[in-house]
């Protein structure tokens, strides 16, 4: 009988997806696609924001397309640890706003069996590799690069362009601030 790799029903394996690309490429979108879908088939489900991410709700992730899922806003990675028991999975939008300690948080939720679903843009204006997702994708099970169109010229865009002065590397901000780019448009641009 061929026992080896049985797994036994009641295991749970945890594991972390990153959803990434530029502004206005359907990360959040996705996010809430998967997490719908997770309680859905009845899973418990936790979603988290950065509390600074007041955008469009308070409390809710919603996405550019107006959709949305509740969610706690936090003030830092450690307080998901603190929020985030008996459940199966996890979601974290705006995941480049969290601090560092992100990536220990995803790796021991994992670790502890739960799935960990996470969104957030992988690279900053200036196109340098933003925040903890970096460390979150070389860690990850499954990664997820969506994209936008360009602007300029209806190219897939990977870039996320800010159209303002603003040089603060967090601004939150929408089509008023930001314009999705690709990689020929925003070198011009930045020239």
């Amino acid at each position: 009988m061929f026992l080896e790799n049985t797994i036994h029903p009641n295991t749970r394996k945890g594991s972390i997806e990153v959803i990434c690309g530029s502004m206005f490429s359907g990360k959040t979108e996705e996010l809430i696609r998967r997490l719908k879908r997770a309680k859905f088939a009845k899973q418990t489900v936790e979603i988290f924001k950065p509390g600074i991410d007041t955008r469009y709700d308070d409390i809710a992730v919603v996405s550019h397309d107006s959709n949305s899922i509740q969610s706690t806003p936090v003030p830092s990675s450690a307080n998901i640890m603190l929020l985030a028991s008996n459940v199966q999975v996890v979601g974290i939008d705006e995941a480049q706003f969290f601090d560092d300690g992100l990536v220990s948080v995803c790796n021991h939720l994992a670790d502890s069996g739960i799935r960990v679903i996470i969104a957030g843009l992988d690279m900053d204006y200036l196109g340098k590799p933003f925040g903890p997702i970096p460390a979150l994708l070389a860690i990850a099970e499954h990664v997820t690069k969506v994209h936008a169109i360009c602007m300029r010229c209806g190219n897939i865009a990977n870039h996320s362009h800010r159209i303002t002065d603003e040089s603060s590397l967090v601004l939150l901000g929408e089509t008023n601030n930001y314009e999705p780019l690709c990689r020929d448009c925003f070198a011009e641009a930045m020239k």
